[in-house]
């Protein structure tokens, strides 16, 4: 049997495992869970959806921007050329190229947590599309990953833009926000981060669409959050 530590222990009894509770509720039991840790933890959400993604109109994916962004440190890399290369950098992106940057992605240098292209760029990028995708990596048109207007993708992605994705088994996991912030603030990211995955709600769902909702930090609790407190 695994050992649990004596934090885990204590945070553990913080939850009524039997119980589901409002997204504030929720926001402050992991916050109180947080204190006994010498790190700043990540705050995550699980929604569990009624959806088969294997099922093309089952689809669940998109981007969507939480209103105090998440607390991490996201590095961009753009793939463009001449003036979108030089409003790349000056809107803050971390690595900017082309086929040079192509060829360091070959080597397995990925120094980079999103990647944004100008449409002119995507047959470059379709030759190291078997490395990024596997990443989550691949530059997306619907995820406003391949535009033209660079600035906006840069300052989107610093600022705290979120991809989400159903797995195959339904559900999605995301980032929404640190333990250093305010319960406040962490509540109104989660609030827009569920509004926009009922937004997201594909037409071939049938039946109930949002199953069930759970909330932990790195090392803390799952905290299930009770599906009416977040209706409408």
């Amino acid at each position: 049997m695994a050992h649990i530590g004596k934090k885990t222990q204590k945070n553990n009894t913080l939850v009524d495992r039997t119980k589901f509770y409002s997204v504030e509720d929720a926001v402050g039991i992991l916050l109180q869970a947080s204190k006994e840790r010498k790190f700043v933890e990540t705050i995550e959400i699980a929604m569990n959806l009624g959806v088969d993604p294997r099922q093309n109109d089952q689809v669940v994916r998109g981007v969507t921007e939480l209103p105090h962004g998440t607390g991490a440190v996201v590095r961009v890399a753009v793939f463009a050329k001449d003036a979108k290369a030089a409003e790349a950098k000056a809107a803050g992106a971390d690595v900017v190229g082309a086929d040079d940057l192509a060829e360091e992605v070959m080597k397995g240098n990925i120094n980079f947590d999103r990647c944004i292209a100008t449409p002119d760029m995507m047959p470059l990028i379709a030759k190291i599309g078997k490395i990024l995708g596997p990443r989550g990596l691949m530059p997306n048109p619907k995820l406003g990953t391949v535009t033209m207007d660079v600035k906006k993708a840069v300052e989107s992605s610093k600022g705290g833009a979120v991809e989400f994705r159903a797995a195959k088994d339904g559900i999605v996991h995301a980032r929404v926000g640190k333990a250093s912030f305010e319960a406040g603030k962490l509540a109104e990211n989660i609030r827009a981060f569920i509004g926009a995955i009922n937004r997201a709600k594909p037409a071939g769902a049938k039946g109930v669409y949002l199953k069930k909702i759970t909330l932990s930090s790195t090392m803390g609790p799952g905290v299930k959050v009770d599906l009416q407190s977040i209706a409408g």
